[in-house]
């Protein structure tokens, strides 16, 4: 019998006839722990999928409290005590790329941003074929200190193909230099083409940039911002960004000036695509979460609990901005 044989056999055996790992090793003639590893397999190479399915009644009441104030679908990755930031932002990485395999599939478009986040994601995606499928890039990369292309495209590349889909690149900075050249460069075809898969999107997924933090978001870490741009951002009131669009804490974006120079889909431009998956971890990342939930780019968030937490007890401050504030 050849690997792949005791690929399928272990596995029909384990989640369709529910037998026990001792039985299916007896039955293959290996150990047990070859059985475990067969299984590890199948769930990496996606013959096996593992769905979860909550409903409001089987949600946690943390996660029913968030969807209920922000008007959102909320899955909320429980995490031990004591963990590291990189362990929070790895096991909501994990469950965004199961969520992903489910929500995708064939004559769908998908929009990807990029960052430390989505990075992360995109090392546990779960491979699953499509067909007519296609994935975009959301927002530019290069900067000018290092073109960023090489990054970026990988990421993106590895989304596609993970599921079998077409590619769109970007190739435009973070930040055009002035608001001129980006509307300019707007009217040119071939960013006009991808622009337009853009809007065409059924899904997109995408982080929360945060401006400080014990794990700094890629977009003020990396060099896409001068200095004066950060104190710039700082005296606007700044506390994060979506897809390289700054929001303020009240979720308030069209009047600041360094978005008229930025690439990413603001907003407005995000609320029209039907599913926006938000995955987020870490304490840095609650201020700009809550502006972002307040601009009304999210419908689908999966944080982990800690972050959650915080989320919640910010959203009970009364000197904190309503969710009205912003006119969706």
């Amino acid at each position: 019998m050849s690997d792949d044989d005791d690929l399928l056999t272990a596995s029909t055996m384990y989640y369709l006839q529910d037998l026990k790992m001792d039985a299916i090793a007896a039955h293959l003639h290996i150990s047990r722990s070859s059985v475990s590893r067969l299984l590890k397999r199948a769930r990496e190479e996606g013959l096996v999928e593992i769905t979860l399915r909550p409903t409001p009644s089987l949600s946690s009441e943390l996660a029913r409290e968030i969807a209920a104030t922000y008007g959102i679908e909320c899955q909320i990755v429980p995490v031990p005590d004591g963990v590291t930031g990189e362990e929070r932002l790895d096991q909501v990485a994990r469950t965004t790329a199961h969520l992903l395999a489910g929500w995708f599939d064939s004559d769908m478009v998908l929009g990807v941003a990029w960052g430390t986040t989505l990075s992360a994601i995109a090392r546990h995606l779960v491979r699953k074929p499509t067909r007519g499928s296609a994935v975009v890039q959301l927002n530019g990369a290069a900067n000018n200190r290092t073109f960023g292309v090489d990054y970026v495209s990988d990421l993106v590349s590895g989304f596609a193909r993970a599921f079998d889909a077409a590619v769109h690149l970007f190739p435009v900075p973070a930040f055009f230099d002035y608001a001129d050249t980006r509307r300019a460069m707007w009217r040119e075809r071939s960013v006009a083409r991808v622009l337009d898969v853009q809007r065409r999107a059924d899904m997109v997924l995408f982080s929360i940039g945060a401006i400080a933090g014990d794990l700094p978001s890629h977009v003020y870490a990396a060099g896409y911002l001068d200095p004066d741009d950060i104190t710039a951002l700082g005296d606007e009131g700044v506390v994060g960004d979506v897809c390289t669009v700054f929001l303020r804490a009240d979720g308030t974006y069209r009047d600041l000036a360094l978005n008229e120079r930025a690439t990413g889909p603001t907003p407005d431009e995000l609320r029209r695509i039907p599913r926006r998956v938000c995955a987020v971890a870490g304490d840095a990342k609650v201020v700009p979460l809550r502006a972002a939930l307040l601009a009304g780019v999210v419908t689908h968030l999966i944080t982990d609990e800690l972050t959650a937490k915080a989320l919640r007890e910010l959203g009970r401050d009364p000197l904190a901005p309503r969710a009205t504030s912003i006119p969706h």
